[in-house]
């Protein structure tokens, strides 16, 4: 809840003012730039903040026989209004060290100027100046609630800057540069803010404004000012108009202003000026970024990332409504229910393409996730389109399904047709699926309208059977053209095959390695997804990143998909596939010890970790395989060269169809004081390869856990030590 708040309050400003912003960070840009083109010009002094008045004032008084005026701008160049001693009008830049006139003062091209106004008020006066306050107030909101989105993102303040899991293009540039650009956005934010607000004497009212006249201490009368003064704190001086001792020089600093003495340099008077209009000046100069040539840069790029920031917010937004469901018609008043269970997505996008259909016949119809079930008034028929989640259980959107359909009891009689989705390769088949079948069965206000139909590997021509079968049933013709209902996934990425291995005649397994694009970024435990018939059939392997490549551990299935398209493969051929970032199971970069358990093709992930481990954190392998095969032989070698590398702590391989007959378990066992010490401080365990194993070594951790009266393994899970991989 928390986290929505922020996110939709930040998308919230971002919409408000995002043609603004957009305006405002153009025209930021071109007055950036100019601020950082006025510090080349050749009009400033070398060392000039070293420079006094007393240095200055007497050689300017021996060149220049009058001098009305010198002021200093926020460029640090000198301009001085006098007359020479050939009577001419002087109003030049000038050096100070010299007097010598460096250039004459030429005011801001139009266009300049007219940016400028645009700038900070859209030429509409003092209406323009309070839009535009207000929406650099926004931004000021735009940045707190980024930077707060950031911290949860991160998971604190300590790892603010982080490594950012990259998900897609828009979505990490828009974490990563809004973290660099913070610090520059909020400073833009806050001053503009601060400067429009005073523009409306909103700090300070016109009595509050003038200079506060101070008494002087007898020290400060006594001392020159002139010997104590740096040129670059003066803002202007007025010249006395005569050489009278009752004339005095009057010179604005940028705290206050004094009358000096021209004889004996001593301080007459002093008003100091209040802190608002010190504020305001400081706003301006960070604003404006006119003090300083690289803060200027800094500036530019900061508006630039502006510009970005909109584009790449609402390409994050667009893709994250795309995947949401969406309807037409409330629950409460539709007849046709459409109820989804999907880990990856598949399964809502067959079950979009029937509501779609269903809506532009004139049907109600409403879709949600399974575990938004509820009481559903009008509904006539329910249909459930669900995948199947590891061994059998339910998908991460229908976990609460089963509770709350024997809590939301509906009051009138419903047709039901279930529509599984899964994979024949593994023995739960559509398992979920099934027991939904038979709970919607056994409930007192639902008619079976069909027999349950599965669809496997997200077979357009299977699932149009069901299509057929409910439309001939209902009378509501729907489409039954499979390629309608087909999905090739887009923005697949050429990868090499560089190397494969013979296949294990004891594992039936063999080593691919790959090599991808330069701009392919992947980490070991990352998934590669290839679709072997060209279809929306996809097969999912765990990767090892080993020198900069991809590298597969696939074990041979009879007449598997994946595993014979890719044993097909030979050196020098191409593959399309895509890397799916896997941030959950990548190796922990601050765990004080890690311990590796894997079996079969899990230890792939494995492989890549151990070798990119160059911190050397401590890290322990628990491998199983049925004979010591020549591969198996090669990850013994593998594992002693880590050690000798000091990446690899210890390596335990347990043989079953050996005479010992050892499997990993029993390793966990033999070593139950390692284990348990391990949890107790803090230590990661990850688990890679079959769901079966990963039970098996569950079961014997938590059973170890209850023996030695530590927290169940329940609690370390919850607190990120135990991460799993497995299929």
């Amino acid at each position: 809840m928390t986290l929505s708040f922020w996110r939709y309050a930040h998308l919230a400003l971002a919409l408000f003012s995002s043609v603004f912003l957009i305006l405002a960070s153009v025209t930021g840009i071109i007055l950036a730039v100019d601020a950082a083109q006025e510090k080349t010009l050749p009009y400033k002094t070398a060392n000039f903040d070293q420079i006094t008045l007393g240095e200055t004032l007497p050689i300017l008084k021996k060149a220049y026989p009058e001098i009305t005026e010198l002021s200093v701008d926020y460029n640090q160049f000198v301009t001085l209004q006098a007359i020479d001693e050939d009577g001419n009008d002087i109003n030049a830049y000038i050096d100070p060290k010299t007097g010598k006139t460096l250039g004459t003062p030429v005011k801001k091209n139009e266009f300049i100027q007219w940016i400028t106004g645009f700038h900070r008020s859209l030429f509409l006066h003092d209406a323009g100046r309070f839009f535009v306050g207000v929406i650099s107030f926004c931004l000021v909101l735009i940045a707190i609630s980024g930077f707060v989105l950031v911290l949860k993102r991160q998971c604190g303040i300590r790892n603010f800057f982080s490594k950012v899991i990259k998900e897609y293009f828009a979505q990490y540039y828009h974490v990563v540069l809004g973290r660099l650009a913070l610090i520059p956005i909020l400073i833009i934010a806050l001053t503009g803010t601060y400067l429009s607000l005073e523009r409306f004497n909103f700090f300070m009212g016109d009595e509050k404004a003038k200079p506060v006249k101070t008494e002087l201490s007898a020290e400060a009368k006594k001392n020159s000012i002139f010997k104590s003064t740096l040129l670059s704190d003066v803002k202007k001086i007025e010249f006395p108009f005569t050489d009278d001792p009752e004339e005095y020089y009057i010179i604005e600093l940028k705290d206050r202003e004094i009358e000096v003495n021209q004889v004996n340099g001593t301080v007459i008077s002093q008003k100091n000026s209040p802190f608002t209009v010190q504020l305001s000046a400081l706003s301006l100069d960070l604003h404006t970024g006119r003090i300083n040539a690289v803060w200027a840069i800094i500036l530019a790029l900061a508006c630039i990332n502006i510009l970005f920031f909109i584009y790449s917010g609402f390409a994050i937004t667009l893709k994250r409504r795309s995947s949401r469901i969406k309807n037409k018609f409330k629950a409460n008043e539709s007849s046709i229910i459409l109820l989804v269970g999907s880990e990856n997505g598949s399964s809502l996008r067959f079950a979009n393409a029937i509501l779609k259909q269903l809506i532009n016949q004139g049907h109600k119809t409403f879709i949600t996730e399974l575990n938004s079930f509820t009481v559903y008034p009008k509904a006539e028929h329910i249909i459930v389109f669900s995948s199947t989640h590891g061994l059998g259980d339910a998908p991460s959107n229908g976990t609460q399904f089963k509770s709350l359909l024997h809590k939301q009891n509906q009051q009138q009689k419903i047709s039901f047709s279930v529509v599984g989705f899964g994979s024949e390769s593994y023995p739960d088949f559509c398992r979920f699926a099934v027991e939904i079948d038979q709970l919607l069965e056994h409930q007192n206000w639902t008619e079976r309208f069909l027999e349950l139909q599965t669809v496997n590997d997200k077979s357009a021509v299977e699932f149009v059977n069901w299509v057929k079968l409910w439309s001939k049933k209902t009378g509501i013709p729907l489409a039954t053209t499979p390629s309608l209902y087909n999905h090739v996934p887009k923005g697949l990425q050429k990868l090499m095959v560089l190397d494969k291995t013979a296949i294990s005649e004891a594992e039936h397994t063999f080593i691919l390695t790959l090599r991808a694009n330069m701009r392919a970024k992947f980490s070991s435990g990352d998934l590669l997804a290839i679709y072997p018939a060209n279809d929306s059939r996809e097969r999912l392997y765990s990767i090892g990143n080993h020198s900069g490549n991809i590298q597969l551990v696939v074990k041979l299935h009879p007449h598997g998909l994946g595993s014979g398209f890719l044993n097909n493969l030979e050196a020098g051929n191409t593959i399309k596939a895509r890397i799916i970032n896997n941030k959950d199971f990548h190796f922990p970069s601050k765990a004080s010890k890690v311990v590796m358990i894997s079996n079969g093709t899990g230890i792939a992930p494995f492989l890549g970790m151990i070798e990119q481990n160059k911190k050397k954190t401590e890290t322990h392998l628990y491998c199983g395989f049925r004979m010591e095969t020549e591969t198996v032989i090669g990850y013994k070698k593998f594992s002693h060269e880590m050690i000798q590398k000091q990446k690899l702590t210890s390596f335990h391989l347990a043989l079953s169809r050996e005479a010992e007959h050892i499997y990993v378990m029993d390793l966990i066992k033999r070593d139950t004081a390692f284990f348990i010490d391990l949890l107790q401080q803090g230590g990661i365990i990850m688990i890679c390869g079959s769901l079966a194993m990963q039970k098996d070594v569950e079961t014997i951790l938590n059973e170890l856990c209850l023996v030695n009266s530590i927290k169940n393994l329940y609690d370390y899970k919850k607190n990120g030590q135990l991460l799993t991989d497995c299929y």
